[in-house]
């Protein structure tokens, strides 16, 4: 039995259409990433499925269920938004259980599931602490813990690290990749950032304008993408396209190659044109080279490199891992 199965999705305000027929199967224990730029309806979709907006037209079904007039306390999820959303009132230990005892359940019941879930999340020392008290990535937890306590069917996350600085969102992604693996549990995560999708996900479904582009996983959609969308919008730094007399060579209106897929010759390669920009990462060298026929083509080099900016390079593709697109810019 699917966890989550939509039925032609579709969201208007006013004369507007923000989510257009949108079909989805989720299976049990999957964790499936919401992805996309800013506005493409992501957050939207996840509200409908928690039954915080309404959906024009179209079917939700949870375990089985539909839950179309279901409202959202009786869905079987539990939700995790961007801002922690904590009482500042109330400890660690009482925002964690605030939902259960509203609930009604027992308060043996509840101490048992806090304790449960603090020692998932490295919370026990934390729990007589308030929110005025805790780091940004300790709130994180305690929302997160807010909703394994309550033992969803369904855990959704809207954007969660989005209030964190890098290094936090590294570690608090781990966690709540370990967490998934922990639980078995079904799990919707929506961002606007492909490298949480691509290292958290399962699954990706990647939407623009309302619609799904490509669903499958992180690593089908890095090597066969869709349509030009999905190849310029999963990985970092992008895919370069390249339009006019190197894509007509290949019966394409335009061509897409990643960065890493390029390598630097002395002269006579393929291509040719003048670095603007130099990126020393350490481990990887970004090369960044203005030709024709193309915005800008990245170059990754693995290691340290050293080119002079407004020098002339050549440049030579893998011919396996050139992508083509017709003139809709549909993958050939």
């Amino acid at each position: 039995m699917s966890a989550l199965t939509l039925q032609n999705i579709t969201k208007r305000f006013g004369s507007t259409d923000v989510i257009r027929g949108v079909d989805l199967d989720v299976a049990e224990g999957e964790f499936v990433v919401f992805v996309g730029p800013s506005g493409c309806g992501k957050s939207t979709l996840l509200r409908i499925i928690a039954g915080l907006e309404d959906q024009t037209s179209g079917h939700v079904t949870i375990g089985g269920k539909n839950v179309d007039v279901t409202p959202p306390a009786k869905r079987g999820i539990a939700m995790v938004f961007q801002s922690y959303a904590l009482y500042p009132h109330l400890t660690v230990k009482g925002n964690m259980g605030l939902a259960l005892k509203q609930e009604g359940v027992e308060k043996g019941e509840i101490e048992r599931r806090i304790a449960a879930a603090a020692r998932m999340l490295h919370l026990e020392a934390l729990l007589d602490r308030r929110p005025s008290e805790l780091s940004g990535g300790q709130r994180q937890r305690v929302a997160i813990g807010r909703a394994i306590v309550r033992q969803p069917k369904l855990f959704l996350f809207d954007e969660p690290l989005s209030n964190l600085d890098a290094a936090l969102r590294v570690n608090t992604r781990i966690e709540i990749a370990n967490l998934h693996r922990l639980l078995g549990a079904t799990m919707i995560y929506v961002t606007h950032d492909q490298v949480e999708a691509m290292t958290l996900a399962d699954k990706i479904v990647v939407l623009s304008a309302g619609r799904i582009e490509q669903v499958g996983r992180p690593i089908d959609l890095y090597n066969k993408p869709a349509n030009l969308f999905v190849a310029g919008f999963i990985g970092s730094p992008k895919m370069n396209f390249l339009t006019g007399a190197a894509a007509e060579k290949l019966g394409a209106a335009t061509i897409g190659i990643r960065p890493e897929h390029i390598r630097v010759v002395p002269a006579g390669g393929e291509w040719s044109g003048k670095v603007s920009h130099l990126e020393k990462l350490g481990s990887d060298t970004f090369l960044y080279v203005a030709m024709e026929g193309a915005d800008m083509v990245t170059v990754r080099i693995v290691g340290q490199a050293d080119f002079e900016v407004g020098s002339t390079v050549g440049l030579e593709a893998d011919s396996q891992h050139i992508h083509r697109f017709d003139r809709d810019g549909r993958a050939l």
